[in-house]
């Protein structure tokens, strides 16, 4: 019990001396006055989760067709905002792609960036709505892993990196990000529209390419900060780095057992067959069985928005 103590007393006495070096500029911006806000919706997020799938275990699956489009392109509208104000805010303060040190003043453009981060961060907590929209459709499997653990690591890392480096090259990876999930949220907003988009929708496995490829431009700007000596945190350069590492693991068994490991089925004529639709979402691909050994499946009614 008392190394307990001790490990607690020893937590609370680094997290009080972290403070002095957090960026005051930030400190009485919303919720970040405090790490219990965003710990609080992450434990709420984690709840819903073990709570969500068995409150819908005996109930209808929600189409939920019409929030679905709202809220992704909303997200489109969101990030490309956050992406926009990051290229024109760096750009004005002439940064470094290479190698970006932190300025903590309240230069206008240095703010401004500051602000655009903070918007990111937010972006990740409203991103929790993608697996509650799931749960509420009854797509229980596309809740998996790599899903949770992006979703819920993505708003507390974040809310680190605004309290401490809300600017230098903190701004590459949330751009690059930004407007990756401008195309994923365009995508998805697409296909919420319904069936007859998909045949717009051939590049989707090209989604999950282009995020793998983000996390070795990661690791390889990362890496050449360190190799340099660029004057940025020391620890967040060797944080996004290992961060980035589990995140092409992940995604990497994502895409084989998708899109490589996945059997192919064939109607006669030889085309294709998907066996009813193939959802991709943000860290899961789902094929949703309509025939099982030539038997065709009923599929229940969903209950209407």
């Amino acid at each position: 019990m008392e190394v307990v103590t001790h490990f607690v007393n020893d937590t609370v006495e680094f997290y009080k001396w972290s403070l002095t070096i957090a960026d005051k500029r930030v400190g009485n911006w919303p919720m970040m006055s405090s790490p219990f806000p965003t710990l609080a919706i992450s434990c709420l997020y984690l709840l819903f989760l073990w709570a969500g799938p068995r409150y819908m275990q005996d109930r209808q699956a929600y189409t939920l067709r019409k929030p679905l489009i709202v809220y992704n392109f909303s997200m489109v509208v969101l990030n490309f905002y956050i992406a926009k104000e990051l290229l024109i805010a760096t750009r004005s303060a002439g940064y470094s792609y290479l190698c970006q040190p932190v300025n903590y003043s309240n230069d206008v453009n240095e703010v401004r960036i500051a602000s655009a981060l903070w918007w990111y961060y937010v972006s990740k907590g409203v991103e929790f709505l993608d697996t509650v929209f799931f749960i509420l459709r009854k797509k229980f499997t596309q809740v998996s892993f790599l899903h949770v653990y992006h979703h819920c690591t993505m708003f507390i890392l974040w809310w680190i990196g605004i309290k401490w480096v809300p600017g230098g090259q903190a701004f590459f990876g949330a751009t690059i990000n930004s407007g990756i999930h401008v195309i994923m949220y365009g995508y998805y907003g697409l296909a919420a529209l319904g069936p007859h988009m998909q045949k717009y929708l051939w590049w989707k496995k090209y989604l999950t390419i282009i995020q793998m490829i983000q996390f070795h431009v990661t690791i390889g700007h990362s890496g050449y900060s360190l190799y340099t000596g660029c004057p940025f945190p020391l620890w967040m350069q060797w944080a996004l780095i290992g961060y980035a590492v589990t995140f092409i693991i992940l995604f990497a068994n994502f895409y084989y057992h998708a899109y490589r490991g996945m059997p192919s089925y064939t109607q006669k004529g030889g085309k294709p067959v998907t066996n009813g639709s193939t959802v991709v979402t943000n860290g899961h691909v789902k094929v949703e069985a309509v025939q099982d050994n030539g038997k065709r499946q009923k599929k229940g009614r969903a209950k209407r928005e």
